[in-house]
């Protein structure tokens, strides 16, 4: 199905080099409400595809051939490692590029469409074991008691060990976005702005025990409209000081955080598509996320 015409500038043409070709692509995928996240590493690997390629060749003229040429130079040529994982997401980037460009009637035929894309099951995370989880809610908690009292860190963690949220989500959360007063307990709505990932939004259950310490923060720090009007890095940051106070040799994070939270939902038996829409993953994601919990429970052999 062809692109919106009108989302794609009349001076882009199979004569463009590549570079100008790519800032524009950045305009629409933002224009499309691509995460920030995603944004940041298309236009990486990109413009790593655009140091590689002579800086005359315009992108009617790059082919299949020189598009595998790079990957095999990504591998073996440029003396940085690239994981399969690397690869892979490369090789997604390299195909969304083109991909749009050819929808758009820019560049005929598409280079990329017969790049093989490399699938890989990325190794298992880290995930904290059931005394390293109390010890890190007991060190946030502390916080709650201290001379200085901050809710903060006991807030913040216990939501994610409890919701499994993604950094992402966390960020976006907005006050009314938590109800603490439905007639089945408190509850998080996860909610997003861009209609493609409206599919993602549920409701999470709440534990009743974490709602003194969200009222303690409410009052403590008078958030306006986001929960957390913080950067990520600084929410990383506090994660981080849990950690390392609580003698964790491991790196406490908004990703282990939701794996941790992902297991424990695992042992307790909650029903496996409840636990997929609570992750918020689709069915094909959760091929891949269901065999890894299963490895980590145990229940199968890891390799």
């Amino acid at each position: 199905m062809p692109e919106d015409p009108a989302a794609i500038p009349a001076h882009l043409t199979a004569a463009t080099p590549i570079l100008p070709a790519v800032q524009v692509w950045e305009i629409f995928l933002r224009d499309q409400g691509r995460s920030i996240y995603t944004v940041k590493s298309f236009l990486g690997d990109l413009n790593l595809l655009a140091t590689y390629l002579p800086p005359d060749r315009s992108i009617g003229n790059i082919s299949t051939q020189d598009l595998n040429h790079f990957l095999l130079w990504l591998q073996n040529g440029r003396g940085v490692p690239c994981s399969p994982k690397s690869l892979s997401r490369r090789i997604t980037s390299i195909k969304a590029f083109f991909r749009w460009l050819q929808r758009a009637g820019v560049v005929t035929p598409d280079p990329a469409e017969k790049v093989l894309q490399q699938s890989v099951i990325s190794p298992l995370p880290e995930v904290l074991t059931p005394v390293e989880r109390e010890r890190a809610l007991e060190t946030a908690q502390a916080y709650r008691t201290a001379k200085k009292p901050d809710a903060r860190p006991y807030t913040l963690l216990m939501l994610l060990l409890s919701t499994g949220i993604k950094k992402g989500e966390c960020l976006a959360i907005e006050l009314n976005h938590i109800d603490l007063e439905t007639p089945s307990g408190p509850q998080l709505f996860v909610r997003y702005a861009t209609p493609q990932n409206r599919y993602k939004e549920r409701k999470i259950d709440l534990p009743p025990e974490w709602i003194d310490s969200y009222n303690e923060y409410l009052q403590q720090y008078q958030p306006k409209d986001t929960v957390f009007p913080w950067s990520p890095r600084r929410l990383e940051y506090l994660l981080e000081d849990i950690g390392k106070e609580a003698g964790l040799t491991k790196h406490l994070s908004f990703d282990m955080c939701r794996w941790t939270c992902a297991l424990d939902d695992w042992h307790s038996g909650m029903e496996k598509d409840h636990l997929r829409q609570k992750l918020g993953i689709s069915k094909i994601q959760w091929r891949e996320i269901g065999m890894k919990l299963k490895q980590l429970a145990g229940e199968e052999p890891a390799g």
